[in-house]
């Protein structure tokens, strides 16, 4: 693929043609992204520093594989994570630092996992998590993720 086609498929969402979804992706609603990758997480347990939750894979985050599409793992290693980072007291979460992620297996439409989030350390401007992805019926670890975030620091003003 050239430079130019590589340029156009980022600028247009993978399409080869205009956008001729413009103005329907313009129209959403601020915040759809997060709510796009998060419908139908239900929490199963938060105390302070550790969170559960359980998620059924749906068709809408699946890969061209039809498992759960790596972007969609890392974004919730970013959501949940940050998440957890409210379950010890901090008043915001910060901006994303660092995201790492380990891909270990596939989950795949309609299965459920279950995503649990662990501080690892919430300092006076670094907050660190843990956030790894199981099978809910076997265990079998799917990804393993690490976030570290910036903490706003307060003014002294």
């Amino acid at each position: 693929m050239d430079l130019e086609s590589v340029r156009r498929y980022l600028e247009k969402g993978g399409g080869e043609e205009e956008d001729r979804n413009a103005s329907t992706i313009n129209g959403l609603p601020l915040r759809f992204f997060e709510r796009f990758i998060m419908q139908d997480l239900r929490v199963d347990l938060i105390e302070p520093g550790r969170l559960i939750c359980t998620f059924k894979v749906p068709q809408r985050l699946l890969n061209t594989g039809n498992f759960l599409h790596g972007g969609a793992t890392a974004t919730l290693v970013d959501l949940v994570g940050s998440a957890v980072i409210f379950s010890v007291g901090a008043p915001a979460t910060g901006v994303s630092v660092e995201i790492n992620v380990s891909y270990l297996d596939a989950a795949y439409a309609d299965e459920e996992i279950e995503i649990e989030a662990r501080v690892l350390r919430v300092g006076k401007a670094i907050g660190v998590v843990s956030v790894e992805f199981r099978k809910k019926e076997t265990g079998k670890i799917i990804a393993q993720g690490r976030h570290t975030k910036y903490l706003p620091v307060a003014s002294k003003m």
